[in-house]
């Protein structure tokens, strides 16, 4: 890959990874909740799942899963349901103080992973990168030795930039009716993001 083609990839990453989407919602919900720290387990799991995605979609497997229309449609609908059932949580427990204990290291982890894999933009995004940004005629692997760095260098930041902004605003109104709106707010985006998750359409390919 030249300088000119990082540059581009690098910048295509960035946009795609700092647009607020679910990943971006969960991240500011668990540093309001659960402080800077216990949060980062859920950086950890998107780390987890980029990382997965990275090389999936290197070895054709995202396009494959993109081009299976019922694999798509099943796997559309427990990822909408999924996020629904996270939103309408999270507005039930709006009210409620949050409580640290209540949330150890591995289920933060496991439910950011989860978060993270039926992300809506997840797999267009990567056959997007790897359709555009991929060399056909330099080997694979090379190229993965630039992308792969790249891509989780600015995935950490973006993200880690996103938990912060959750402890500045859980500091800064925790116990106060504004936090109770945020959280709901950060609810109902969960729940809007699930109903455009079950409407939409097979992503498109180049």
């Amino acid at each position: 890959m030249s300088f000119e083609g990082w540059t581009v990839f690098a910048l295509f990453w960035m946009l795609f990874v700092t647009t607020p989407g679910p990943n971006a919602v969960n991240c500011i919900q668990n540093g309001m909740t659960l402080g800077f720290p216990r949060a980062l387990w859920g950086v950890a799991g998107i780390l987890t799942q980029a990382t997965l995605f990275l090389f999936a979609s290197a070895a054709g497997i995202t396009a494959l899963i993109a081009a299976s229309p019922t694999g798509f449609v099943v796997a559309k609908y427990l990822g909408a349901g999924f996020l629904i059932w996270t939103g309408i949580r999270g507005w039930m427990n709006a009210r409620r103080p949050p409580a640290a204990t209540d949330r150890p290291g591995h289920s933060v982890y496991i439910r950011a992973f989860l978060i993270a894999t039926i992300n809506p933009k997840s797999v267009a995004g990567y056959l997007a990168a790897f359709s555009q940004f991929v060399q056909p005629d330099v080997p694979i692997w090379s190229q993965m030795a630039v992308i792969v760095p790249t891509a989780l260098t600015i995935t950490t930041a973006s993200y880690m930039t996103y938990t912060a902004l959750g402890v500045f605003v859980g500091r800064a109104a925790l116990g106060a009716v504004f936090n109770t709106w945020f959280r709901r707010a950060m609810a109902v985006c969960f729940i809007v993001y699930g109903l455009l998750l079950g409407a939409s359409s097979l992503p498109a390919r180049s």
